[in-house]
């Protein structure tokens, strides 16, 4: 039996962990069924971080050009990430449209037009991460 200690979140645990050999049947031990006081490991025990896995490149959608930008600004009213674009450049819209889909804290937001127009230009793409104040759109 070896033990451990484990710090997750900021609460220690004291881990045993029972060595099997693979001819074995896998059963719970005693030990597993409730929490029990366990001696100081022997040695420190090390931590593995790994490196986190590279975003995937997002969609694109048609960009802001330059100069091209409405007089209405649609900023992003807090920190998400974009799920996908609803319109495109130079699409109609009315007020209460949807343009876009913001996700944030597992929720779905719709950014509508906050009035009637034309869409100038389309600041983000879909799978982009976004902060609150963030121009996402604009509309002529």
């Amino acid at each position: 039996m070896k033990y451990y200690t484990i710090t997750v979140n900021g609460n220690t645990y004291e881990v045993a962990v029972e060595e099997k050999t693979m001819a074995s049947p896998v059963s719970p031990s005693p030990a597993m069924a409730a929490p029990s006081p366990a001696p100081a490991p022997a040695a420190p025990v090390q931590k593995v971080v790994s490196a986190p896995a590279p975003a995937p490149a997002p969609a694109s959608a048609p960009a802001a050009v330059p100069g091209k930008e409405g007089s209405i600004k649609l900023n992003s009213p807090m920190p998400g990430k974009i799920l996908s674009i609803k319109t495109t450049v130079g699409q109609k819209v009315k007020k209460g449209d949807v343009i876009l889909i913001l996700e944030a804290m597992k929720m779905e937001n719709e950014i509508v037009a906050t009035d009637d127009g034309t869409i100038a230009s389309i600041n983000v793409t879909a799978g982009q991460t976004v902060e609150a104040g963030d121009l996402l759109a604009t509309l002529d």
